[in-house]
């Protein structure tokens, strides 16, 4: 089995209230991960705006912008330029005046391609998503560059195992998840450690699916939110490859072999074992249990 590497980063940040110093500051750390020899560059959830969404009414629309629009134009400027493949996840505003939390695949020649939308929305105290955000309407998406095939789900569609899934089927080696998720201040997790059952999903899909999985979290405190950062990639087995710290921003960088998905798949037959006769159950939105 010929290996197949590819050099991936992950850019994870403290955001301010300063939407033109946030995008300046991104670049430059696009261009040292560039620096690095990355290849495919993944930045964080709304990576140009606060965690607006923290508030129940925030006003919107001085972070959205269209597609292609300012962000866009940036980075499809630097990925052509170094030949690389940027993912930038951005809030837009869509031609028919809709908001969606989305992200931007820019391929190495500098187009566009198909914009993913994140499919499942959160609605929780001080992740008021559902107030600002459009459920994803254009489905999943997979992504072939030069590279590696990949797909991108956005944050809390980390917690499906559904869409980890889906997408592994149909051709992702690389689950990219950028992510805005951290600590409530003040607030007792009384289900447990919050940031382990976030890295422990998420390594938990790269197993299940034999894939690589790409973590990118943004950090500090924001108002009422201490994003935790952490950003990491972990293998096709969940081993965790490199992992950035809790509290600076930090250019992850890590050379993946995606080569190795195929022996974990082939060895553990994760895929070919499955039994999809009794799956249909999966489909029904609300399951109840049996009685005992």
């Amino acid at each position: 089995m010929k290996n197949k590497f590819v050099k991936i980063a992950a850019i994870q940040s403290s955001v301010s209230g300063d939407l033109k110093e946030n995008l300046i500051q991104t670049v430059k750390m696009v261009e040292s991960a560039v620096s690095g020899g990355a290849q495919i560059i993944c930045l964080q959830e709304l990576f140009r705006t606060p965690y607006f969404p923290q508030y129940k009414n925030a006003k919107k629309d001085k972070y959205a912008e269209k597609i292609p629009g300012e962000s866009t134009e940036v980075f499809s400027q630097i990925a052509k330029k170094y030949k690389i493949v940027i993912i930038v996840p951005i809030f837009e505003k869509d031609k028919k005046g809709k908001y969606h939390n989305s992200a931007v695949v820019i391929n190495t020649d500098g187009k566009l391609m198909p914009t993913y939308r994140k499919i499942h929305i959160p609605q929780d105290p001080l992740f008021y998503e559902k107030n600002y955000f459009e459920e994803g309407n254009n489905g999943y998406k997979i992504y072939k560059t030069k590279f590696a095939t990949f797909a991108v789900l956005i944050c809390y569609d980390q917690w499906f195992p559904e869409a980890a899934r889906l997408v592994k089927l149909v051709g992702a080696d690389i689950v990219f998840y950028p992510t805005a998720i951290g600590n409530i201040l003040g607030v007792k997790e009384e289900e447990g450690d919050w940031h382990d059952a976030w890295e422990t999903v998420m390594r938990g899909h790269a197993i299940a699916n034999s894939l690589y999985v790409v973590a990118v979290n943004r950090v500090g405190v924001e108002d009422k939110l201490n994003f935790w950062g952490q950003s990491f990639v972990c293998d096709s087995f969940g081993k965790i490859i490199k992992k950035a710290s809790n509290n600076k921003d930090e250019i992850l960088v890590s050379e993946v072999n995606v080569s190795n998905n195929i022996k974990i798949t082939e060895e553990w037959g994760f895929m070919r074992n499955r039994r999809t006769d009794t799956y249909k159950i999966i489909n029904k939105k609300n399951v109840r249990r049996n009685k005992k």
